[in-house]
């Protein structure tokens, strides 16, 4: 009998059944509360890409995008407990302070790009254009009291679900994927959220061209 045949058959290797649970956003902001720099690095990768997004569209410049994304990561990590889970996700609060940040560096520049410019004999400095995107922002600071206060009023799922379309930049499937209900779940929150805000908002919404 060989050596191999008096051992027995050789034992299986045992298998790692360990299932890896994703960390979730709210524990993110916990670890950042204790000064984790690798939980900030975690919700940038989550995050960064529709902040990004979200802060382009709206300064248009490249650079103070990038500047905007900055900021609104360094209010997270400077005081992360801002967030309250009663108003919404860690997501839409991440992209609510994009947003924000956003038009307010849109102003600053268009205020810091008139006061630089030269006098001239005819006054023409006071027609100078102002910096990309601050016609875009200037106009929605107009509503953007009335926009918040109606966002309010609806009904957290559906709030969630618009913020993430229309301020993250997500596809309505991205957004199933995020806050983890069906597609037709998500299609139907933002129908009706939307049929809301237009009831809501009233004149101060234009829908397919029509002002209702």
């Amino acid at each position: 009998m060989s050596d191999a045949s008096r051992r027995g058959p050789e034992a299986a290797p045992e298998r790692d059944d360990t299932v890896q649970v994703e960390v979730t956003d709210v524990t993110l902001l916990e670890q950042i509360g204790e000064r984790s720099a690798d939980a900030l690095a975690q919700l940038y990768d989550r995050f960064g890409r529709p902040a990004y997004s979200l802060a382009r569209r709206i300064c248009v410049d490249q650079a103070l995008a990038e500047d905007v994304v900055q900021e609104a990561f360094l209010v997270v990590w400077r005081d992360p407990g801002r967030f309250d889970p009663a108003r919404g996700t860690v997501s839409t609060w991440l992209l609510t302070l994009v947003h924000h940040r956003a038009v307010d560096a849109v102003r600053r520049e268009a205020t810091r790009r008139r006061r630089t410019v030269a006098p001239s004999e005819d006054g023409a400095e006071w027609n100078v254009a102002p910096g990309p995107g601050a016609d875009q922002a200037a106009l929605g600071a107009v509503v953007a009291g009335k926009v918040r206060d109606a966002l309010a009023a609806l009904p957290a799922e559906q709030r969630e679900a618009l913020a993430l379309a229309y301020f993250g930049g997500y596809t309505q499937r991205e957004v199933a994927s995020l806050v983890g209900v069906p597609l037709g779940t998500v299609k139907s929150r933002m129908f009706a959220g939307v049929r809301r805000l237009r009831t809501l908002l009233g004149p101060h919404v234009e829908v397919d061209g029509e002002v209702r």
